[in-house]
């Protein structure tokens, strides 16, 4: 005998608040077992950023070390900031790399 499956083919699975009340009901595997419209809540907003605390040592070159040193500020920008944070980096560190392929010529 097979399963009895919900929407979607999801198998069913007794909901625990309802099995401790002695009328196991089946809800479909994933769905919310609380009745009381708790997940109909809004989401909080957007958090602040946090800092990852990221410890780099030098590099012994002076231009990647300001590369690297301007990516800290990334952590007290917003999300939508680090593009400018990131493409300013990899300006520095291009830059940095065909200075580097010059001096070998």
């Amino acid at each position: 005998m097979s399963e009895p499956t919900g929407t979607g083919g999801q198998p069913y699975a007794a909901r625990p608040a309802d099995a401790a009340a002695g009328t196991p009901a089946l809800a479909p595997v994933g769905t919310p077992a609380d009745p009381s419209g708790a997940a109909d809540a809004p989401a909080p907003g957007p958090a602040e950023p946090l800092p990852l605390g990221v410890v780099v040592g030098a590099t012994g070159n002076a231009e990647v070390d300001t590369a690297v040193v301007r990516l800290g500020d990334a952590d007290e920008l917003p999300t939508q900031a680090h593009i400018e944070v990131y493409e300013d980096v990899h300006r520095g560190l291009r830059d940095a790399l065909t200075a580097l392929d010059e001096n070998r010529g």
